[in-house]
């Protein structure tokens, strides 16, 4: 495979949009694992990234994107274990250094090594977050510690477990001692990770969900996925929170100035705020400021990989399930256009057996 070239979404310049390059195929070495990539999930995180510059990010360009990855390892580094050759994966896109507080701990999201440099910049995460990630028809993954089994899922359904799920499935774990068969919570966004949260929640036994979203369109989704209650603001909600006598839990999947604070001041006492968004919303912290006794105020980062391991069980059980919309790998740079425009329902994941068959049928 030496001198073989590969299709990469890449980003080349700060500030710009992504460009489809030709790029050397990858070669493990070491404990490295070679993934043949089936499908790959697309965030608006990954436009985040697009849009800052070297006085936020340490990554070094071009790079090439996409941290929700399933597929199939195909090759194996010569102190790797032969045995993952072949088996269907999802790549836990935080590699840790396995061996600080934190990662012994079983917290690898919350690995010393991961911190921002002495200048404020970020450091390297993982796949298309400092290192080459998934938007590739191959990708190398350090070690087997960053890959999850996934039997017989459909890799389009599987790619969306790596973020979305693992986010939303954290941030409820994180705070499950509020979540109980008297629990009223509240689920700001349905979009990627709310529909995904409200679904987790649903095998729960919480009897009151309630899902905001400014989206009409948003409430049929909401319903799916296990919401009892819709609203289109949390102005609107406030009222029947208040009936309610408040919620344990507010999970912000937008943590906007108009979802942030407002949905704090309807927390019970001893309940919790989870800001799962970065919109620009701002809470004041202190305990003269007006809110509930005891309340509590949370910023969860990605997930672990047993949480990895738990939301693809949920998965194959039939418990989860992304909503999400499909794209050839070839039309990437137009499908983050419409991730941009916000015009894609659910999840945007790149197929690349598409794009596969179709390269295999001209050869």
């Amino acid at each position: 495979m030496d001198g073989a070239l590969m299709l990469a979404v890449q980003l080349c310049e700060w500030g710009s949009g992504p460009e489809l390059r030709e790029v050397p195929n990858p070669i493990p070495a070491g404990e490295e694992l070679l993934v043949r990539v089936d499908a790959a999930g697309l965030c608006r995180s990954d436009l985040h990234v697009m849009d800052s510059g070297t006085e936020v990010f340490d990554y070094r360009l071009p790079m090439t994107l996409g941290h929700e990855v399933a597929g199939t390892v195909v090759s194996a580094g010569p102190s790797a274990d032969n045995s993952w050759i072949g088996r269907a994966v999802v790549v836990h896109g935080i590699w840790s250094c396995g061996t600080c507080p934190n990662c012994l701990r079983g917290r690898e999201n919350y690995c010393r090594s991961l911190v921002r440099r002495p200048d404020g910049r970020l450091a390297p995460i993982g796949n298309g977050l400092g290192y080459p990630g998934g938007l590739a028809e191959l990708m190398l993954v350090p070690s087997e510690r960053a890959l999850v089994p996934t039997g017989t899922l459909d890799p389009c359904s599987a790619a969306p477990l790596a973020d979305a799920a693992l986010t939303a499935y954290h941030a409820i774990r994180t705070n499950s001692a509020v979540i109980d068969n008297r629990s009223v919570v509240v689920v700001v966004g349905v979009g990627g990770l709310g529909h995904l949260a409200l679904q987790i929640l649903r095998t729960m036994d919480v009897p009151h969900i309630i899902a905001i979203d400014s989206k009409a369109e948003a409430a049929a989704v909401a319903e799916s996925s296990g919401a009892h209650e819709f609203y289109d603001s949390v102005s609107a909600a406030a009222q029947r929170l208040t009936t309610l006598g408040g919620t344990d839990l507010v999970l912000d999947f937008v943590g906007a100035p108009t979802t942030t604070a407002p949905a704090a001041a309807e927390l019970r006492n001893g309940g919790s705020l989870v800001v799962v968004g970065s919109a620009g919303g701002r809470l004041t912290a202190g305990k003269d400021v007006g809110l509930a006794a005891g309340w509590t105020v949370d910023a969860p980062f990605w997930g672990t990989r047993a949480d990895l391991e738990a939301v693809v069980a949920q998965a194959q059980d039939g418990l989860l399930r992304a909503e999400i919309t499909t794209f050839p790998f070839t039309e990437a740079i137009s499908a983050y256009d419409r991730l941009r425009n916000g015009s894609v329902t659910g999840r945007a994941v790149l197929d690349m057996s598409a794009s596969r068959t179709r390269k295999e049928s001209h050869q």
